[in-house]
This record gives structure tokens, sequence and C-alpha cells, in this order.
């Protein structure tokens, strides 16, 4: 698995042969895109004034181009995956019952996780593969970084137990790394190197991943059949937690989820992304293109690839391996973060593996798509601080008109002065179209979820889904300006150098205690006051406008802790809000689910 050179590329690669129709939507993402973007950048340079344009105006109105660029982008592909849902054009599998599916291993890569957990996950996926008939077809691969010798000697207990019970059906192993040495991305080319040549396939898997026997296998026939896949990547929906802000996510995540994957899916085509988990990767593609480099440098931004999943999608579609997504193969699932604190845990070092992508932009041989990727990821960070940016020229702007002598004459003498010029109309018409574009693509998601009635019944029916779709919009409002700042100070810890590190995730429902919280949100609370100090010094036109935002900061510890408890998750869940449809059906990959939904059920 040699190192891949990002500085030369000899143009070698195998070429890939297109998906159908990938360029007509790509014209109308980027187009729509682009339109949008010109018509809100040209009414924000008409709500500021056309007279006299100083220097602050113009900043305020570059910032707010790429702001409405980076929503304007998502809008237009979540419009295209609505329209690909409606008329049934979501990218179709290459499944082929009768090829050969070959070798595949599922890869478990752990660091100090609840072994009990894993193993379980684990053995559910192996009896999955069992009842399709397809376990000789799979072997199950523990590779553990873990540190802790409690944590190792509990999975090495486990993973005895897990091959007892699947009972000699399919090849289980575990191998513990004495050296972390690039992290997961090291644990997994690690694997290769020694084993890799016995599979055909590996399926990559996070801790807190689960998928289903039909989906594994489905996987492993759509690779068979298609000799220019190098990643196949499915849909991960998110499942299993408790806490409000984990179940608010989860309803999030599969009410508009599938909408803007399935927009990614179409004008991505098989020039795609990678996620790094619940993906099919041909195991000797990966060998040959997917080797990573040190990166010159210090830390953050030098030494080993921290989204190592993105680069390693660019250089396999780099040297001719075809990449995708199939977002219509169900039960692919994983969990996510239970507080609003362990997501911004987790997005400390996503956040610097996403900005270290600044240097590997200039990668030689990437095609065109794999460069937009990378910038994607690069702008799900940078557009916290360009909004912050935006909030402060915003109010300096509002400061300069409060509070300065205007300049009737600024050429000199004239037989008409230059008024200054602002239309409220204007100004409030534009801030309906930004909402608009900022709320189109979870309008759609519901509308989608309105019209199929198994997911409407899996959500609480038609009253449940819209109870849950007004908790999640005002929740998410709420939570927007706090993961503004915290994301803003990451990009900051970035830029002045200082490394994320690797701590494990917390992966249990545990309520927080309120000091804890207050500690973490308190900088929040007075950004908060000051905002609202600001603006009121300026109007109450201003501190009105301000309000969701303050609001947002001014609550932050109390709704941080709040979103937090397991026990309020519960009592929403009897309330029919933010319920899901993988509690209902209760499919094969569902663990504490299955016992807490009888309970609950018994006491609505």
């Amino acid at each position: 698995m040699p190192a891949q050179n990002l500085r030369e590329w000899p143009g070698t690669a195998r070429r890939v042969t297109p998906a159908p129709g990938t360029f007509q939507v790509r014209v109308f993402v980027f187009g729509f895109t682009a339109l949008l973007t010109a018509g809100g950048t040209y009414g924000m340079y008409q709500v500021i004034s056309p007279v006299n344009v100083t220097s602050l105006q113009l900043l305020f109105a570059a910032i707010f181009a790429l702001t409405f660029t980076w929503i304007s982008f998502a809008c237009a592909s979540a419009c295209l995956g609505f329209w690909a849902i409606l008329v049934g054009r979501l990218p179709v599998p290459r499944i082929s019952r009768h090829a050969r599916m070959g070798r595949t291993a599922l890869l478990m890569p752990v660091y100090n996780e609840d072994p009990q957990h894993i193993f379980a996950a684990l053995e559910r996926m192996g009896r999955a593969l069992q009842w399709q008939g397809a376990q000789r077809h799979f072997d199950i691969f523990v590779l553990s970084d873990t540190r802790l010798p409690d944590v190792a000697a509990q999975e090495e207990k486990c993973f005895r137990d897990l091959r007892h019970a699947l009972q000699g059906e399919m090849g289980i192993f575990y191998r513990r790394r004495t050296n972390n040495h690039h992290r997961k991305a090291g644990n997994i080319a690690d694997f290769v190197t020694r084993w890799g040549g016995a599979y055909d396939h590996m399926i990559v898997l996070d801790a807190d991943s689960e998928m289903s026997g039909e989906v594994l296998v489905s996987l492993a026939q759509s690779m068979a059949a298609d000799p220019e896949a190098g990643i196949i990547q499915s849909l991960p929906l998110l499942r299993n937690r408790w806490t409000p802000f984990a179940r608010m996510t989860q309803f999030a995540g599969r009410i508009y989820g599938p909408v803007v994957a399935a927009g990614l899916a179409l004008w991505h085509g098989r020039d795609g992304n990678y996620w790094g988990h619940n993906a099919i990767i041909r195991t000797r593609a990966f060998a040959e293109a997917a080797g990573l480099p040190e990166l010159e440098g210090r830390k953050p931004f030098g030494g080993h690839v921290l989204s190592h999943d993105f680069v390693e999608a660019a250089l396999l579609r780099r040297a001719g391996w075809a990449v995708y997504m199939l977002p219509q193969l169900e039960g692919s699932y994983e969990e996510t973060p239970p507080t609003l604190i362990d997501l911004a845990v987790r997005d400390r070092r996503w956040a610097q593996g996403n900005l270290q992508h600044v240097k590997l932009l200039r990668t030689k041989g990437l095609h065109w798509v794999s460069r937009v990727h990378l910038i994607q990821g690069i702008m799900s960070y940078l557009a916290s601080p360009l909004w912050l940016m935006l909030l402060v020229a915003g109010l300096g702007l509002a400061f300069i008109a409060r509070y300065t002598e205007p300049n009737y004459f600024p050429d000199g003498f004239s037989l008409f002065p230059a008024w200054p010029v602002f239309d409220p109309e204007l100004a409030l018409r534009l801030l309906t179209i930004t909402a608009v574009v900022l709320y189109l693509p979870k309008v759609l998601g519901l509308v989608l979820a309105l019209r199929d009635p198994e997911l409407r019944r899996g959500c609480g029916g038609t009253a449940g889904l819209l109870k849950s779709f007004a908790a999640e919009t005002v929740l998410a409002m709420l939570l927007s300006p706090v993961m503004m700042l915290i994301q803003s100070r990451f990009v900051f810890d970035v830029l002045a150098g200082r490394d994320s590190g690797w701590n494990a995730q917390n992966r249990l429902d545990a309520a927080l205690p309120f000091r804890v919280v207050f500690r973490r949100h308190w900088l929040h609370v007075m950004t908060g006051l000051l905002f609202g100090s600001l603006a009121f010094a300026v109007s109450w036109a201003a501190f009105f406008w301000f309000m969701p935002i303050m609001a947002g900061l001014f609550a932050s510890p109390i709704i941080s802790w709040a979103s937090g408890l397991p026990s309020l998750g519960r009592r929403l869940w009897l309330a029919n809000v933010f319920r899901i449809p993988e509690e209902q059906s209760r499919p094969v990959v569902e663990t504490e689910l299955r016992e807490a939904i009888p309970l609950l059920q018994a006491a609505e």
C-alpha cells in the first residue's frame, strides 16, 4: 500500500464510465446555485447604500455572498433530491445475484470503546448474514487501537464469546495494535497490508455502526457486479439514542437526510465521496491508490491526514475507480452524539481534519468534483466564522448609520445631495428569500414524509410529524448561534496551531450536571449579552432582529443541559415528538430500543 505522491500524477488513470444524466444534473445544481447567489448578493447590494459605498459595506456584501452561496448550494442539491425521489430517478444498484460475490471483510476499528456494545452489534450482523445464507462470503475483523488495559481485556473476552456464539459459521478475528500510527486510517492500512490480499472487498464500520444482513449482501453484490467500482457508500441513518438532542438529530436525519443524499448521489454521479464508514471498498484498488502520505509542516496542518475518508475517495477516483452512493439501500445505521457538548468534542477533531484539506486542494490529478468535495468539507467549518463576521460587520454598519453624520456631498459641490438609502421593504424581502433558501430542504423532506404512509406512521402520524418538525425547527434555530461560536473557536484554534489530539467518544445517554454544562457555555451567554447590548444601542428594530441569536446564546446552558436528559427524551417520545420508524418496526439491528419501547408503550 504505497504512499501516494500528491505533487505529481502521470495522468494514466483508467476512464470511469459516467452515470447517465450526470452532466445535466450538475448544470442544474451549479447553475441554480449561481442564480440564487447572484440574486441574493444583488439584493444585499441594494439594501446597503448604492450611494457612497464604503469598504465595510463591500466586506459585508462579500461575506454575505459566501454564506449565501453555501446555503444556496445545499438548497439546489435538496431540490434535485426531492425531484429524484418524487419521480423515482435514484441511482439503481448494479446487483447481479448470479455474479461471484467474492470474499468481504467486515472491519470494526475500535479505540477505547465499550466492548460489549460493539461485539453485540457484530453478533447481530453475523447472525443476519447467516439468515441471508451469505456467512461463508464474510469474515469479521475487530481492529483495536485501545490503550486502556482493562478495556483491552474485555475486548479479548468478548471476542472469544463472539467466536463461540457464531459457532464457526464465519471467520472472527481480533488484532490489537501496539502502535497507533495514523489512528483509524493507519488501522485500516495495517489490515490491508497484512490480510487484505485474502479479500476482494472490505466494509468499513465505525464503533457505532450497524448494518442489516440484506444491505451487507447488497453492497457485496453491487461491488461484484461493477468492475469499475472502488467505493460504494450507503446512507447511514441515525438511531438508538434517547436524549432530546440526539432524538432531534435522528429525526432530522430521517426526514431531511434522504432528500439531501438523493441530490448528492445524482450530481456526484460516479465521482462521489466517502464518509469513512458503512461503505464497501475494493481492497486491491484501495491498496494501490489510497495510501496516505505524511503532510509537510507542523500540526495541525501537517502530519498524518485526519479526515482521511474524503482524501481516500479522491485518490481512488484519481486512479480511475468509480466512487458513488446508493442512498436507497435500507438497513445502514449509526449513532449520534447524545449531547451538544459531545458533538463539540467530535467536531473539534473533524474541524482540524477538514481545514487540513486546504493543503490537499493542490493535489495533482484530482477530478474537479473531488476538489469540490474537499472545498465542501472546508466550508462546513469556515461557514461559522463567516457567519460571525457577517453579524459583526452588520452591527458595525448599523452603528455607523446610527452615530455618524451623513456626508450629503461626497464628491464636492452638487445641486442635489446624495441621500443615504435604506429600503426596509427590500431588506425584509431579502430576509424572506434567505429564510426560504435556508429552510426549503427541510420543507421538502417534510412533504415527502407526509406523502409516504409507512414513514408517516413511523413518525407518529401527521400530527407527530408536524409537531416534530416544529420542535426541530425551533430547537435547531436556538442551537445554531451556539454552534456558530463553538465552530468559530475550533477554526481559530486550528489556525493558532493547536492540535485536537485523539479522544474516545462518549456514546452513553448520561445527563451531565448543570454546573459542568454551564462552565462550557458561560462565554456564549456573555457573547449573547454583548450582541444584545450593541443591538439595543443601535435601535429597537436591531434588537428585535437579533432576538433569535440572543435567545439561543442566553439560554445555551439550559438548552444544552435539558437537551441532554434521557428522561426528557422519553417524555417527548410519549408526547409523539421526534419518533422515527426504526423504533416502531424494531428491525434486526435494534439494541436498547428493543427493551425500551415496550416499557414506554405500557406507560402511555
